[in-house]
């Protein structure tokens, strides 16, 4: 990347290009994204600042050169907007996008629910039986669904986490009764719900990478003492921060342009010789030397922001790898890191 851009990531780079743009057209682009989507975009444009009118012309610059390399532009787009967004998010998630945008259409009760904020969908589920908390995390984002489970009480989380695990695939009519119930408590309109496999150890496993580990420790203990067995599927699925060791090195470079400098030496500083070796030396020379500088200027730090950047790092290896672009392996008062 070109030095005007080198603490830019990815989701950097899409917020100068919609603050280019203007208001009108980054709120039409918006409109077409997913509430996570539109979260993590707000979060980053507010955060940018002193963005140089050279770094914005790099950015618009990329932009252009990446779009003229589409040909026949307005041929076949149904297809290649299939394909892009397949590339970008990955199957499930795109196809969801993809319905939206292609068949227009009100959103259903459990499809508003992306667009509320974590307590807010706590609040609304927290009376509920565990299965119909279960159905909740399973149908909204993983990373979303982290967020909710510190605002439910830990004995529900862990009964909700359990069902969830065990949770194969669900009947229209039972997902169309839930939807129902929602849209009555969120005034939506109504809509039918497309139903597709939710739940199981693949999903619990995703959205425990997203809580802290406080917490997932807790859920996890839960989870073996009902059923060991499920346990260990869930565990099987899980992809912990060390995991990353086994990341091949194509990988971990393409990884390493999506992450800014201070998530990963944060995410660094609580990590072992040899993945930190790992990292480094996946780094040019001058750019390695830099980061063991930074590291070592930036003395001890709190567990929490550690494992806060730990967090970011494996969600933004996971949606690479859902893209396809990487590939992963599985794994399985505050103290300060020094």
């Amino acid at each position: 990347m070109a030095s005007e851009q080198a603490d830019f990531t990815g989701l950097d780079r899409a917020a100068v290009l919609l603050l280019s743009l203007g208001e009108d057209q980054a709120a039409e682009i918006m409109r077409h994204l997913g509430p996570r989507e539109v979260q993590r975009l707000g979060v980053a444009m507010s955060k940018l600042s002193r963005v140089s009118t050279d770094q914005a012309h790099a950015v618009m610059r990329e932009f252009r050169e990446k779009l003229e390399q589409q040909t026949a532009l307005g041929l076949g787009a149904s297809e290649f907007l299939r394909g892009a967004l397949t590339k970008a998010l990955g199957g499930e998630r795109a196809n969801s996008l993809i319905e939206r945008i292609l068949h227009g259409g009100e959103s259903s009760g459990l499809e508003n629910l992306k667009w509320l904020e974590p307590r807010a969908i706590a609040e609304l589920i927290k009376l509920e039986h565990p299965q119909v908390v279960a159905l909740v995390l399973a149908y909204i984002d993983p990373e979303q669904a982290g967020e909710v489970l510190h605002f439910l009480p830990e004995r529900q989380a862990g009964e909700a986490m359990l069902r969830l695990a065990a949770l194969d695939g669900l009947q229209p009519s039972a997902l169309r009764e839930l939807n129902e119930v929602l849209e009555e408590q969120l005034s939506g309109d109504s809509q039918s719900v497309q139903v597709s496999a939710v739940g199981g150890p693949k999903v619990t496993a995703e959205i425990l990478n997203r809580v802290e580990t406080a917490l997932s420790s807790s859920i996890m203990e839960h989870l073996r003492a009902q059923d060991e067995d499920l346990a260990t599927k869930v565990q099987d699925q899980m992809f912990v921060f060390d995991d990353l060791i086994n990341v091949d090195d194509r990988s971990l470079q393409t990884m390493l342009r999506e992450i800014s400098s201070e998530t990963l030496i944060l995410a660094l500083k609580g990590a072992n010789n040899a993945l930190k070796d790992k990292f480094l030396g996946n780094m040019s020379k001058r750019a390695a030397e830099m980061l063991r500088d930074d590291m070592e200027a930036k003395g001890p730090v709190k567990l929490s922001e550690v494992e806060g950047a730990q967090k970011e790092i494996l969600q933004i290896a996971s949606r690479l790898e859902a893209a396809g672009q990487i590939q992963l392996g599985s794994g399985g008062g505050e103290a300060l890191v020094g």
